[in-house]
């Protein structure tokens, strides 16, 4: 089984380059953010031809998520179930595919520290966290995969220095991701790949992606029944390049059977 993860920053301007993507890498399973659709807009008749059914949870100009599955889809639930209102932003989808449960997440940006966004961050991930514990056990099969929008540790950034006094590296972001982790879910990537600089995310300015200037925020959380049986964790940095890229790049794990 092949997942990947893939934030496209507008399915609409990358959905060339998504179909060719999947024609070419045939994932079983997709986590797409920031689709910036609106449910009724999402090419379903494509992706139906690539052979993928799709589970959609969009607000139009913002945000937006997505599950692409070979497996089937069942059990679709839009935001979150933690008994409390619905969160105003699309940033949760969650979806049983075949034997797994998924759940393709957009985290808050939290454009900066002790802004109104920064503290919905941190609230965001302690309800994702409630909403993991309200609809499914870590004992099962589930994937957790998406746009973090937080850089786990120092190995995760190009430059700590450069990050100082910025979001997405915080001890109290880092604190809430544990939180979620600490449910029980592997970050496979990171136990696999010790070295920094295997970053996902680079910003179109100043050159970034040739400069290999870039962030890890975007990751492949699995239970222990699943990590046990992972078998690759990769990057796809070729994504990244050519015409009109999204500025991340999709994330690809590979589990094997039981």
């Amino acid at each position: 089984m092949l997942v990947a993860t893939w934030n496209v920053n507008s399915l609409n301007a990358r959905m060339p380059r998504v179909e060719q993507w999947l024609a070419e890498v045939e994932p079983d399973i997709v986590c797409l953010q920031e689709t910036k659709l609106a449910d009724e807009a999402v090419p379903i008749e494509v992706f139906a031809d690539l052979g993928y059914d799709v589970a959609h949870h969009g607000e139009g100009q913002w945000n937006g998520v997505a599950i692409l599955s070979r497996l089937g889809i069942d059990e679709v639930i839009e935001g979150f179930a933690d008994g409390i209102e619905p969160d105003t932003d699309a940033r949760l989808v969650s979806a049983t595919c075949g034997p797994v449960r998924v759940s393709s997440v957009y985290v808050p940006n939290g454009r900066e520290i002790g802004h109104e966004h920064y503290h919905y961050k941190l609230g965001w991930l302690k309800r994702l966290r409630a909403h993991l514990e309200a609809t499914t056990d870590p004992a099962a099969d589930v994937i957790v995969a998406g746009d973090w929008n937080i850089a786990p540790d120092d190995r995760d950034v190009w430059d700590p220095a450069a990050f100082e006094g910025l979001t997405h590296v915080t001890p109290q972001e880092r604190a809430a991701l544990g939180d979620v982790l600490d449910w029980g879910l592997v970050d496979t990537f990171r136990e696999r790949f010790d070295e920094s600089g295997l970053f996902s995310y680079y910003d179109y300015q100043a050159g970034r992606f040739h400069k290999r200037q870039g962030m890890r925020i975007d990751y492949i959380l699995s239970t222990a029944p699943l990590a046990e049986r992972c078998r690759i964790d990769l990057v796809d940095r070729n994504a990244r390049k050519g015409s009109k890229p999204s500025d991340h790049a999709p994330v690809l794990a590979r589990y094997a059977d039981d």
